[in-house]
């Protein structure tokens, strides 16, 4: 269910997200040609993806169809505790905004470079306050529980990135190495041309 609450989020922009992907690109190849600098594939690419995702997420949180009820919820835990665990809609609500934040919070860490927990939850208690606010100005509900389920998704992401980190500094010295991490990025980006091909329709798998 949540799967399919992205790849439809995806589907619905791929549009933006291909003119955003043409600008970026074609500005970001002009600049290391004025500039003479090194470039990084698979860090350009990360920092290009970080962006979408932001993009994706305030798209999927901010959709009205995903949830046409309203209200105000300020009491912890109130709505967490009302969905019976292992049901959908406990998959969707809790497991779904714990889960749609943790590359939030991953992608906090790689930026600010921190080594203290404190900024990603800050920063993630913030943005998901301010979806919240928005939230209840279009329609849809204010729930506290919400930001509290979106900041562990975003602990768990800076979490990840820690641990990413310390296990790279441990691994044989080609796995540190920026050639494999360009392979394995012109990879990924190849798949997602054919992706974008085939929800265009110009492709048929």
């Amino acid at each position: 269910m949540i799967w399919n609450i992205i790849k439809t989020t995806i589907n619905d922009n791929w549009p933006v997200i291909m003119i955003f992907l043409v600008t970026m690109i074609s500005l970001r190849f002009f600049y290391w040609h004025s500039h003479r600098e090194k470039m990084s594939l698979y860090k350009e690419f990360f920092n290009i993806l970080a962006i979408i995702y932001i993009f994706l997420l305030f798209q999927l949180l901010t959709n009205v169809e995903l949830n046409n009820s309203s209200g105000f919820n300020i009491i912890p835990f109130t709505e967490i505790l009302r969905y019976k665990v292992g049901s959908k809609l406990f998959y969707y609500n809790v497991i779904g905004n714990i889960l749609v934040f943790i590359p939030f919070g991953y992608f906090v860490a790689d930026y600010i470079k921190s080594k203290n927990i404190v900024p990603a939850a800050i920063i993630s208690a913030i943005v998901s306050f301010t979806v919240e606010f928005v939230q209840l100005n279009i329609g849809r509900s204010f729930d506290i529980d919400d930001i509290i389920l979106n900041v562990c998704g975003g602990i768990i992401g800076y979490l990840v990135y820690i641990a990413l980190q310390a296990i790279k500094g441990h691994l044989p010295r080609i796995f540190q190495r920026d050639g494999l991490y360009n392979f394995i990025c012109l990879i990924i980006i190849a798949l997602i041309i054919l992706y974008i091909l085939q929800s265009m329709g110009v492709l048929a798998f």
